[in-house]
Formats: C-alpha cells, structure tokens, sequence
C-alpha cells in the first residue's frame, strides 16, 4: 500500500500581459503528493521540499491550459444568445467582455449551465462571434509553489483527486485583460448609476465601526501594503475609515473620508479630512506631496473614478505608488450599477481601464489571494467554506 506526503501549499501563478504583470496566489489546505495532480514536475521538486520552501517552472502559452486557436472563435445567431440575469431578467452582452458559456446555445462542447468564461466579440449585421478560448492561451505562465505546513504521511486507498494547474488556471485568471484587437466595453448604458441616488453623506452619516472585511482578508491586504509601502512614507488613505489595514511600519497617514467619527476611531491617521470624493474629485494636497496613495474596499463606489485617478496622479510624487485592494463585499445601495454585472476579474480589467484612462501610471500590477480557509470567528464561517478573496490593483506614477 503506497504512502504519500501530506501538505498545505500555496501556489503562485505568474504571467505578463500587454497591459500589466500579474500573479493570481492560490492556498491548497491539503494536498496528497501521490494522488493530486500537478503541473509538470513539481508534485516531485515540491515533495522534497521542506516547510518554508518554494520552487517553480515555467510553461509556453497553452500548455497549462490549451493553445489559443483561431477555432475556438464562433459566429452564432442572436436567437442563441441567452443571457440572463440570476433573475431571470434578459441580459445584453457587450463586447469584450466575459460570460458563462452556457448561456448560447448550439456551441460546440458546451452543455447547459456550462459556467467556463466565453468572450463576447460584439454583433455585426444580425450575427455575434464568441471566442472560446482560455483567457490564458496566449501567456507563458510560470508556477510557484510554496510548503506551508507538512501534514505527516498517510496510507493511500484511492480516493478523490484535486488537479493543481486546473484549478489555479480557472475561474478568473486572463479575464482582467483586454481582448488585442477589440475595446471591452464597460461604460456603454449607465455603468456609474447607482440604486441609491441620494446624497452619500446622507448613507454614511452614521458610522460604521465594525469590520466589513473577515481576518484572513484583512492580513492578506496588509502584507500587500506592506511590501509597496517602506518606513517614513507620507501616505494618503483614499476613502479611508476607522481602519486603515496598514503593517507596523512608522508611516504618516492622512485619511480622506466621508464620516470624521469613523476617521477620529482610526488611530494610524495624523490628519484627517471629511470629503464625498463623488462631489469634489480634487484633492485638498499639494502636488506631488504623497508617497504613496492607498485605497480600501471602496473604489466600486466611485462615481468619477478617472477625474479621481487624475487628481491622485497629481498629488503622487513622481515614481510613487497608488495601490487598490478590494473583495467580494461592498453596500448595494452606493455601488456602481456595472460593479456586481462584472465577474470578479474583470473587475480588475475595469480598475486597470481607469489608470488607462487617467493617463500618469505605468508599471501596473495585479494580484489575487483565493482558497484560504474563513476564520472560525467570522460570522459567515458556518456558510462560507473560503475567506473572502483579495483583488489588488497597483500602478507607479510616471
């Protein structure tokens, strides 16, 4: 009877993209060296591996995920075309952006509920094409894998296997970059509509000293702050809150925010200031007077957001940071219409537009964390198997 090394691991996709470099960091809370799949030779390399160490390799586009190939695109009928919202509300597709694949009917190797991304290339005289392809097919890739705990060994019977590059690859990964040759549309109809047209300061007049991000999130943003922010820094906390989800590093923060008693609560600030940012998008800062500019689970709510980037760039000094983190939890009411239409990716592809857009940043960067175990505490951890994942979006201005 074969015996097999326990482990958890984290592995680390990596991968360059016309518009940005990425890295999409995946946690496996077990996996069994004899039976799981892995991707070329690392279930060995790994295998020798002790806690703490990591080991990668690298493929050629397609071969973690199928080559890209001119087949994979599709002309179908607008009768085929099915999109709905979960409602059951008809849905329009917009070109270049991503929907489940099960949703037009008569494509080749799809089946009904098939939820794997499909691109929607945009109509042309009665007719639509849909490419199949992985959003990856094009990219090199490289794969880092870490040990984080050995778990001991154990004697194998068989069982249900878990295929490592399959599940870093899928659900999200490509999804955040433009198509080459054609524009995504995110700003036809109303994207910046909101369900709740009022005054924010009339929603954020009550503070809201609570955490809205679970533990294993909040340290996930931290480490990302902490390896783009050093010692010293002059740093500003955009739409910042009673908490700021910095590292212990000695840094001097201001925090721009709509509610003063949720701001007076935060104890990393030394200056504070009260503004709705969807009213007044210029910041009250001298140029280039930030090392570093921060944002918090609350870019979905911005109603101007390239006038915004703008006047960050402005008040960045020249080769500093402006760095957006963000999940899968946000208020309805004040979030953008186009923020809960989009998948969780392209919602990266949707931040990386308004540095495009705002002009001044270069040497974008994104990251994603997903698999980790919820916290025991959290609220949701009878419901909810994984903590909230992190999405993060950096640029430098230039």
């Amino acid at each position: 009877m074969p015996r097999s090394r326990i482990a958890a691991l984290e592995f680390a996709l990596r991968w360059e993209s016309p518009v940005a470099c990425h890295t999409e960091r995946l946690f496996f809370e077990k996996l069994n060296f004899w039976r799981d799949f892995f991707p070329g030779t690392l279930s060995d390399r790994l295998g020798a591996l002790d806690v703490g160490q990591a080991v990668s390799e690298s493929y050629a586009a397609g071969e973690l995920v199928g080559a890209w190939s001119a087949g994979n695109i599709h002309r179908v009928s607008l009768e085929q075309i099915q999109l709905k919202l979960r409602g059951g509300q008809p849905l329009a597709p917009h070109a270049g952006r991503f929907y489940p694949r099960g949703m037009v009917t008569g494509l080749p190797d799809v089946f009904a509920g098939d939820r794997r991304p499909m691109r929607y290339l945009g109509e042309h005289e009665g007719s639509a094409r849909v490419d199949l392809n992985h959003p990856l097919a094009r990219y090199p890739l490289t794969v880092e894998g870490r040990v984080l705990e050995d778990l001991g060994v154990a004697h194998e019977h068989g069982g249900r296997s878990q295929d490592v590059s399959q599940e870093l690859c899928s659900n999200g990964p490509g999804m955040q970059v433009p198509h080459p040759d054609i524009a995504t549309d995110f700003y036809s109809e109303t994207p910046f509509a909101r369900l709740d047209e009022r005054a924010d300061k009339l929603f954020y007049h009550q503070p809201r000293l609570v955490q809205h991000l679970d533990s294993q999130l909040r340290s996930q943003i931290t480490a990302v702050y902490a390896r783009l922010l050093k010692p010293g820094m002059r740093v500003l906390d955009l739409m910042s809150s009673w908490v700021s989800h910095l590292p212990d590093t000695e840094l001097n923060v201001t925090g721009l925010g709509m509610n003063a008693d949720e701001l007076r609560e935060n104890p990393r600030l030394t200056e504070r200031t009260v503004q709705d940012l969807n009213e007044q998008v210029e910041l009250p800062y001298p140029n280039a007077h930030f090392d570093a500019v921060i944002c918090t689970a609350s870019v979905e709510y911005l109603v101007k957001p390239v006038e915004v980037f703008r006047d960050v760039r402005r008040v960045l000094k020249d080769g500093a940071t402006f760095a957006l983190t963000f999940s899968d939890r946000w208020f309805p009411p004040k979030a953008i219409a186009l923020w809960p239409m989009l998948h969780p990716f392209e919602r990266l592809g949707l931040i990386l537009d308004y540095f495009r857009l705002s002009g001044g940043f270069g040497v974008l960067t994104t990251e994603t964390a997903r698999g980790w175990p919820r916290p025991a505490e959290d609220k949701y951890a009878n419901q909810l198997a994984d903590a909230d994942p992190l999405y993060a979006v950096w640029g430098t201005a230039t």
